[in-house]
Parts: structure tokens; C-alpha cells; sequence
């Protein structure tokens, strides 16, 4: 089966140039496109996609508030990618907050446009580069400190939690801690349900804005 995309952005021509790079690779689909976050709502229902790539800056309903409804819209959400033109941008990180699992830029070149779309689908790895590690870092406040240490979480967890935080993957965390992969991807699932977050994104911010991690 083809991994199926989503396109939501307001810029006829960004829409064309990612359609025409997802679907040159025979195993991705563009199932739809949206010109607002308001119209992808009822497209997420109808095509159930497995991404969304979604514009963070759209005139009706902007990524943001577009991100958290289709997170209610359907029971199992497709992974969202952000398309942003500034990686420090606090809309992005707004939209990350929110439930989106990475950021794409619109400057990117195709190969990265790409590798962007399967990685946020896989979801074992994470798109958070520096610039937004320091904007969570920004955020950070005594509740989200305390939500951390009332998680629990096991050394082992702790440590699991502070390589995901540098964007590695199951496999590198696993090749890190010398440990098979199934392991690593007990412990993630571990740290997500001690967190109450749905994915390694959430999880990463939590780290950031308790403090847990610094950016660096």
C-alpha cells in the first residue's frame, strides 16, 4: 500500500511543486489537497490520509487550530507535517504544541521534502531542530517540571528520553545503550504513557520545557 499525503496550503504553486515531488516516488500517494486548514477537516475524514502536510500560516484557519481539529476529526489522526518558510518560527512551535509531529521547509529540495514525509509517517524519528529546541527551552515553567517528575520515569526511561530529545531514531538509541531495537521501542512506549503524550514530539517538547534537556 502507498503511504497517503495530504496537501493544505493556501499557495496554489507550493501545492503543485509538493505533489509533483511526492508523487515522482512510486510508493506515495497524494490523496487530496486543501487550499485551508477549514477545508481539510472533511478531506481528513473522506481520504484518511497517513500525512498531512499542512501550511502553518493560512488566512481562514491557520496551522495551528487546523492541526487540532483534525487531530479530533477522525479516531486514528494521520502524522501532521507543518510547512513553515522560518524554522524559528513561534507559529510552528505553536502547531508542534498542538499535536504536529515535524516541520518541513518550504525551500527544501526534494530529496528532503521526501525523507520528511516518511520519517514523520514512521514516526521513530523527529524533525525539531535547533531553533525550536530553544524555543521550547523558552517555554519552559515550573508545571511542565513537575508533570516531568510526577512522570516517574526509570533511568533507563530518562535516558531513552534525553536521545530522543537529540532527534535519534530507535535504531541509534538502540546502537547508544548497546540494546536490541524492540527494547528501545518498549521503553519509548514506556515514556510516552508515563508522559500522557501521543507521540516522541510531545514528549521531546516535555523535555525541553521542564527543563529535563537543555538546547545545545
Amino acid at each position: 500500500m502507498p503511504l497517503t499525503v495530504l496537501l493544505v496550503d493556501d499557495e496554489p504553486l507550493v501545492r503543485a511543486g509538493l505533489r509533483a515531488v511526492l508523487e515522482a516516488q512510486p510508493d506515495i500517494e497524494v490523496v487530496g489537497e486543501a487550499a485551508d486548514g477549514a477545508a481539510a477537516i472533511p478531506l481528513v475524514r473522506a481520504v484518511r490520509p497517513d500525512v498531512v502536510a499542512m501550511d502553518v500560516r493560512m488566512p481562514l484557519l491557520d496551522g495551528i487550530e487546523a492541526t487540532r481539529a483534525v487531530l479530533r476529526a477522525v479516531p486514528r489522526p494521520p502524522k501532521i507535517l507543518v510547512i513553515t518558510t522560518f524554522e524559528n518560527d513561534e507559529y510552528v512551535y505553536g502547531a508542534l504544541r498542538a499535536g504536529a509531529d515535524g516541520f518541513l521547509l518550504k525551500r527544501a529540495r526534494p530529496a528532503e521534502i521526501v525523507h520528511a514525509v516518511r520519517l514523520v509517517a514512521a514516526g521513530e524519528s523527529l524533525l525539531f531542530p535547533a531553533a525550536l529546541r530553544r524555543l521550547a527551552a523558552a517555554y519552559g515553567n515550573a508545571a511542565a517540571r513537575a508533570a516531568l517528575e510526577r512522570a516517574g520515569l526509570t533511568e533507563r526511561e530518562r535516558a531513552v528520553l534525553r536521545l530522543m530529545a537529540r532527534g535519534l531514531s530507535n535504531a541509534e538509541i538502540a546502537a547508544e545503550l548497546v540494546v536490541g531495537t524492540e527494547t528501545v521501542k518498549s521503553h519509548v512506549s514506556a515514556v510516552l504513557a508515563k508522559l500522557g503524550v501521543r507521540d516522541r514530539t510531545q514528549a521531546v517538547i516535555a523535555a525541553y520545557e521542564s527543563g529535563f534537556v537543555a538546547p545545545g
